[in-house]
C-alpha cells in the first residue's frame, strides 16, 4: 500500500494535461436528474418503524420530570427513549465530528437533553411507532414539567457578569489557563504579531468600527435523516445523508459506548450540506429505539426541526481597528471577535481569527477571539465557517480606509496584499499563493472597467481567504478486463467530487474519465477517510486516487515486463499506451493489457492511504453592482463577478458551479437571511417561506473567473474551491451599498429596514 507524500518537481503552471481541465459529464448525474439516486429518506428496509422527537418549547429551562407512560400506552407505539437511556459520561472525553470536536458529555446532552433544555428545539425524548402519524401523536402525550429560566441569545448579552449561566460546569479557558468561576465564555484566545500599539502610532489614518451579524442557516433542501438497525448480531447499521460517514461512526460509537467496529455507516446521496451535515443529532436516538424494538427505525426532520434543532452558523459581534499611512500602507490591525457557539462550546471563532486579516501583509496585528455559549442550537459549520462574518467587518474597514486615503479600492488591496513569504498573525508563513493574481484579474475584468452611471447605484469589491483542509483519505482501484477501472473511495460526494477524483486517476493512467467508475462506499468497505469538509476532497481523495493509480501503474508495468521479458525500468506509460523505451515498436494499450491480466498472473488492484500535508489556502474576490431604493432601502443586485484561485481547476464546470453557489449564498447572507428571534428566545421564521433565501428571481447571472496559481503541495496543483467563494460577497455588497446610498452598514443582514435605519441615523 502506498503512503508516500508526493513532492512535485516541475513548474506546474506550465503543465498541460489530457484529462484534468476538461469537462466530462459527472458520473452520478444521470441518476440524480432521473430520480433514481437514493437519498437518506429513500431507504425503507423491511419492518421499518418511524421515529419522532419531542423538542423543548423553552429557550432555557430546568427539566423537573418526564413521564412517558401515556405515549407508551398509545396503540402502535413500539418504544420511547429519553436521556436516561444514554450511557453515563466520563468528563473530559472529546469526540471528532468532522468540522470540529465536541465534548462527549455535551454531545450526549445535545442528542437528548439531560437536566436542562438549552434552546427552543432541544431534543427531549424519542418515539418509534408503526407510522409517522402515530409517532407524532405519541410525542404530544409525553408529559414534561419545566422550570423556565432566563435566557440569553447574543454573545454580548451572554458575556455580561449578571447573565444566566447555561452550563454550570463550564469554565473559561483564558489564554490557555482555566478560570475558577462559572461562565458563558468557553474560551478566550489571542494571536499577535509585532507591536500593535507601535503600528497604530505610525498610522496617519485609523478607523475603528463595530459590527453585528445574525445567525444564519446553511439552507440545504434535504432535511437531516437517519435509519438505524441494531441487528441481532450486535452490530449497528446506519444509513444517513452525511458529509462524514466515519465521523458518524465514531460519534455514534462514543455516544452509545460501543466499540467503533460495532457500527457500520452507509452514506446516502446528500441533498445539500455546506458543512451542516457533520454533527450528530438523532442517530443515537434512532439506534436506541431500534435496540428496544428489534426493528429498523427511520427519523426524518421537518423543516421547522431543521431550523430549530440543527446547527446554524454563529451570529457574532466584531470590533475592527485598522491604521494606514497616507501613502496607503497598512501599519496595524486589531480585532475583537465574539462568536455565538449556541448551547455548547465550539463556535468557528478560531477559523475567523485565521482569516480576518490574512489577505494583507500587516506587520502589527492583535486578534482576540471569544467562544460564547448562548440559548440557541449548537453552532455548526457553514461554508468557510466564521470567515464571512470576519471578512464583512475587515473588508468594510479596508474599503473605508481606501476611500479616506483617496485610493482605488483594488489598488489599495494590491499595495498591501499577502504573497509568498508573508507571515500571518497565527505565525504561519505563506507558501506560493494567488491573491495578487486574483486582484489583478479583478482589476482587468470588464466588470470593473465598465462605467456604472444609473442613479442610486454603486459598485463594491472585497476579497477573502479560506485555509482549506486535507487530512486522511483512502482509495482502491481495480482493473476490469475491458480497460475500465473501478475506483472505491470514502468521501461523501456533495458537489461533484466523484468526477474530480476519477479524473485525477484517469490522468495518471492515460484513460478517459468516462472509463473510471467511482463508488462512495460504507465504512466497512474502504479505509478511514475524513469527512467531506474544509474544501478537502479533491485535494486529499484526489491525492489518494493519484497514489492508488501510481500503485496500479507500477504493478501493470511489472506484469508487462514479465510478458515482454524485459526490465520494468525500460517501460513507460504515455497517454494510455505502455511502450518500451528501447524498442518503440514494442507497445500495448492499457485496455489490451487489462484484457490479459487474468491469464498472465491474476487481477491487479491499486491501493493508497494518504494524509497530505501540503494544503494550499485559497483567495477569492467579488465585484458587485447594486441599486438601492431610496424610499424603501431594498437592494437589487445588478451584476456580480466572482474571481477565485483554484490552484488547478480539475473540472472547470464544477469549479464555476462552486463559485456561483458560494456567491448566491453570500448574497442571501448579506441581504436577507437571519434567525429572527422572539422575546421567548425562539425562532419566529422557522420555515422556508419566512426564512428569506434568494431565488433565481432575485439574482443576476454570476460571472466567474478561475485563476490558476498551482498549489506546490499537491501533485496537480489543487487548491480547495468549495468554500472561499462565500467569504467576500457580504463585504462587497456592503461596499457597493456605501457608494449607492452613502451609508456604511455595520450589521448583517443588510435588509431594507437596516438600510433605512442607517440612512435615518445618518
Amino acid at each position: 500500500m502506498s503512503t508516500a507524500q508526493y513532492e512535485p518537481n516541475v513548474v506546474l503552471s506550465n503543465v498541460e494535461y489530457d484529462v484534468i481541465g476538461t469537462r466530462p459529464i459527472r458520473h452520478d448525474g444521470a441518476d440524480k436528474v432521473t430520480g433514481r439516486a437514493q437519498y437518506g429518506a429513500d431507504y425503507n428496509p423491511t419492518g421499518l418503524l418511524h421515529g419522532k422527537i419531542l423538542r423543548s418549547p423553552h429557550a432555557h429551562a430546568r427539566i423537573s420530570s418526564i413521564d412517558t407512560s401515556r405515549a407508551r400506552a398509545l396503540p402502535g407505539v413500539r418504544a420511547v427513549v429519553t436521556a436516561a437511556d444514554l450511557p453515563e459520561t466520563e468528563a473530559g472525553v472529546s469526540v471528532d465530528y468532522g468540522e470540529g470536536a465536541m465534548d462527549l458529555a455535551h454531545m450526549r446532552q445535545n442528542v437528548l437533553a439531560q437536566g436542562k433544555a438549552l434552546y427552543v428545539g432541544h431534543a427531549i425524548a424519542g418515539v418509534a411507532a408503526i407510522n409517522p402519524h402515530i409517532a407524532e401523536e405519541a410525542i404530544g402525550l409525553i408529559d414534561v414539567v419545566y422550570d423556565v429560566l432566563p435566557h440569553v441569545i447574543s454573545a454580548p448579552e451572554a458575556m455580561r457578569s449578571d447573565a444566566p449561566i447555561l452550563l454550570e460546569g463550564l469554565r473559561t479557558q483564558e489564554l490557555g489557563r482555566s478560570l475558577d468561576a462559572p461562565s458563558n465564555v468557553a474560551e478566550h484566545f489571542q494571536h499577535s504579531l509585532g507591536d500593535v500599539d507601535a503600528g497604530f502610532s505610525k498610522a496617519d489614518v485609523v478607523i475603528e468600527r463595530e459590527f453585528n451579524t445574525a445567525t444564519v442557516h446553511q439552507g440545504y433542501i434535504e432535511p437531516q435523516n437517519v435509519t438505524a438497525l441494531w441487528n441481532n448480531d450486535g452490530r449497528l447499521h446506519i444509513w444517513t445523508s452525511t458529509q462524514g460517514p466515519f465521523e458518524v461512526r465514531g460519534a455514534v460509537a462514543a455516544s452509545l459506548d460501543v466499540p467503533v467496529s460495532q457500527v457500520r455507516v452507509t452514506p446516502m446521496e446528500i441533498g445539500g450540506g455546506f458543512g451542516g451535515k457533520f454533527p450528530l443529532y438523532h442517530d443515537p436516538v434512532a439506534a436506541l429505539l431500534s435496540k428496544k424494538t428489534g426493528n429498523p427505525v427511520k427519523i426524518v426532520m421537518s423543516r421547522k426541526e431543521v431550523f430549530e434543532g440543527t446547527g446554524p452558523t454563529s451570529g457574532s459581534y466584531i470590533k475592527v481597528k485598522i491604521g494606514a499611512t497616507n501613502d496607503g500602507v497598512i501599519t496595524a490591525a486589531q480585532c475583537y471577535l465574539a462568536y455565538e457557539a449556541g448551547a455548547f462550546p465550539g463556535s468557528p471563532v478560531g477559523a475567523a481569527a485565521q482569516c480576518i486579516f490574512t489577505p494583507y501583509d500587516i506587520p502589527n496585528v492583535l486578534i482576540d477571539g471569544y467562544d460564547v455559549v448562548v440559548n440557541k442550537p449548537k453552532a455548526g459549520a457553514y461554508r468557510a465557517p466564521g470567515a464571512s462574518n470576519a471578512s464583512f467587518a475587515a473588508e468594510s474597514v479596508v474599503d473605508e480606509l481606501a476611500v479616506k486615503l483617496g485610493f482605488d479600492p483594488i489598488e489599495f488591496r494590491l499595495k498591501n496584499a499577502s504573497k509568498e513569504g508573508t507571515r500571518r498573525a497565527n505565525g504561519l508563513v505563506f507558501p506560493r499563493i494567488g491573491l495578487v493574481e486574483t486582484l489583478e484579474a479583478m482589476r482587468n475584468h470588464p466588470h470593473w472597467n465598465t462605467p456604472l452611471d444609473s442613479p442610486n447605484s454603486g459598485r463594491g469589491v472585497a476579497v477573502g481567504f479560506w485555509m482549506n483542509g486535507g487530512s486522511e483519505s483512502s482509495c482502491t482501484i481495480a482493473v476490469n478486463g475491458d480497460g475500465t477501472i473501478n475506483l472505491v473511495e470514502g468521501s461523501a460526494d456533495i458537489g461533484g467530487t466523484r468526477v474530480s477524483v476519477a479524473m485525477q486517476a484517469a490522468e495518471v493512467l492515460g484513460i478517459r474519465a468516462e472509463d473510471v467508475y467511482p463508488s462512495v462506499v460504507d465504512t466497512d468497505s474502504v479505509g478511514y477517510t475524513s469527512g467531506t469538509g474544509g474544501s478537502s476532497v479533491t485535494f486529499k481523495t484526489g491525492w489518494a486516487a493519484f497514489e492508488a493509480a501510481q500503485h496500479l501503474k507500477e504493478q501493470m508495468i511489472d506484469r508487462l515486463a514479465d510478458i515482454w521479458d524485459i526490465g520494468a525500468d525500460e517501460i513507460e506509460l504515455v497517454q494510455g499506451v505502455f511502450r518500451s523505451r528501447a524498442d518503440k515498436e514494442l507497445a500495448m494499450t492499457f485496455k489490451e493489457l487489462a484484457g490479459q491480466l487474468n491469464s498472465t498472473g491474476g487481477p491487479i488492484v491499486g491501493r493508497a492511504a494518504v494524509s497530505p500535508q501540503g494544503v494550499g489556502g485559497a483567495f477569492a474576490g467579488s465585484i458587485v453592482d447594486v441599486k438601492v431604493d431610496p424610499e424603501t432601502g431594498k437592494v437589487d443586485v445588478l451584476r456580480f463577478t466572482m474571481v477565485q484561485d483554484a490552484g488547478k481547476a480539475i473540472h472547470p464546470s464544477y469549479v464555476e458551479g462552486q463559485m456561483q453557489g458560494g456567491a448566491v449564498q453570500g448574497i442571501g447572507w448579506a441581504l436577507n437571511e437571519e434567525y429572527y428571534m422572539g422575546d421567548d428566545g425562539g425562532m419566529v421564521n422557522s420555515s422556508l417561506l419566512d426564512y428569506r433565501m434568494p431565488t433565481s428571481l432575485d439574482l443576476p447571472m454570476i460571472d466567474t473567473v478561475i485563476v490558476e496559481v498551482p498549489n506546490p503541495g499537491h501533485p496537480f496543483g489543487v487548491r480547495g474551491v468549495g468554500e472561499v467563494s462565500i467569504v467576500p460577497p457580504p463585504a462587497a455588497i456592503a461596499n457597493a451599498i456605501y457608494r449607492a446610498a452613502r451609508v456604511r452598514m455595520d450589521r448583517l443582514p443588510m435588509s431594507p429596514g437596516a438600510i433605512m435605519d442607517a440612512v435615518w441615523n445618518k
